[in-house]
């Protein structure tokens, strides 16, 4: 006999959405295990806080799919719990003929997708944003906003107490076993009171950085995961001028990330970041000056007119990655079910990076789905 009917592993957003809407079910009983003392520390807590308008990626990808769904989802639930948010937009500037180009293809698949994007001309662009600088063209994406992901993450641990939810922290996995004949997981946890077994009849597996090793405890051997681990710093601005009203944003280069590009947070305060720094460990959160030239060197070609001894270190962030450095091509999120290997009612999420905070909620509606449509 199960002692719990789910099991969802990692406490942040995402696995907070899952378990929220886990524990709504009828005749549910939900597990969410969190190994840090506090939900939310980790990728969840150390981000842009951008509710992405889902432009970036492959059509048919589930970034594309659940960045969509999940920024409708967003912006519902923010209004209706008044989580702090704001719908600034974000411009995307083009520098030279290849980056407009670049901006004109993706234009064009946001009216596929049915996002609202236009193009700014640069004498409208430089009356409404006189310090930005664009050499050849200027992208609005309208329904690109910023939120208190905090907020966020508090009105869900609250949904998932009201629906009857236990919340373990301090309280990491270290092994699993299935016994298909009875179909139950055992899982194994390492706590501050020492080791203790329990049985699941579902186990969902959220655990950001750690999810890979979580996935290893069950996958064969030949299709075990790696994972890649890029950190990203982020800079305080703490001059008053240059200011802007929208989230400003370069070109991106490479799949590693969409450049370092200028966010607000919800008081107005600017801030750059994040860079590309791989790193071998996820603990590596110090945010890291090395490439502080670049940096600057990169601003400068959108804000020529920031003071570089006004930007300071502010805080660091580790994308979880399950391709490394030299991987070129797209990568998709990783949500799958384990059934097809014999494990049902086991779901991996893998490398899910930007834009997972943006597709929380609809990533949750998608692991239920898994789970629970038959």
């Amino acid at each position: 006999m199960a002692d719990f009917s789910h099991l969802v592993i990692g406490a942040g957003v995402i696995g907070l959405s899952i378990a929220s809407r886990l524990a709504a079910r009828l005749g549910t009983s939900v597990l969410l295990v969190e190994r840090h003392n506090a939900f939310g520390t980790e990728t969840s807590a150390r981000n842009s806080e951008v509710i992405h308008a889902g432009l970036y990626y492959p059509v048919d990808s589930l970034k594309t799919k659940l960045c969509l769904r999940g920024k409708q989802l967003l912006y519902d639930v923010c209004d209706k719990a008044g989580i702090d948010h704001r719908k600034c937009g974000k411009w995307i500037v083009a520098q030279n003929e290849s980056q407009h180009e670049y901006l004109e293809n993706m234009h064009s698949k946001s009216k596929l997708l049915g996002i609202p994007t236009e193009f700014i001309s640069l004498a409208q662009a430089k009356a409404i944003e006189p310090a930005v600088h664009a050499r050849s063209a200027v992208l609005l994406s309208s329904s690109t906003g910023i939120i208190s992901s905090h907020e966020l993450m508090t009105y869900l641990a609250g949904q998932f107490d009201s629906h009857g939810g236990d919340l373990a922290l301090n309280t990491a996995v270290s092994n699993i076993e299935y016994d298909r004949a009875r179909r139950l997981y055992t899982a194994t946890f390492d706590t501050q009171d020492g080791e203790m077994q329990l049985k699941f009849e579902n186990i969902v597996n959220s655990a950001g950085h750690g999810a890979p090793n979580v996935a290893n405890m069950i996958l064969p051997a030949d299709q075990a995961v790696t994972g890649y681990f890029a950190k990203g710093s982020y800079f305080s601005y703490n001059a008053s001028q240059p200011k802007t009203r929208h989230l400003i944003y370069p070109c991106p280069a490479g799949n590693a990330g969409l450049g370092t590009h200028l966010t607000l947070d919800l008081g107005g305060r600017i801030r750059f970041g994040p860079n590309v720094e791989w790193v071998s460990s996820p603990n590596d959160l110090q945010p890291s000056i090395t490439q502080f030239a670049e940096i600057v060197a990169a601003v400068q070609e959108y804000l020529p007119g920031i003071d570089p001894t006004a930007l300071a270190p502010d805080y660091a962030g580790i994308r979880p990655k399950i391709n490394g450095p030299d991987w070129s091509d797209f990568t998709d999120f990783v949500i799958r079910s384990e059934s097809c290997l014999g494990f049902d009612g086991f779901i991996n999420l893998l490398g899910i990076e930007s834009p997972g905070l943006t597709s929380s909620l609809a990533i949750a509606e998608m692991v239920e789905d898994l789970l629970h449509t038959k």
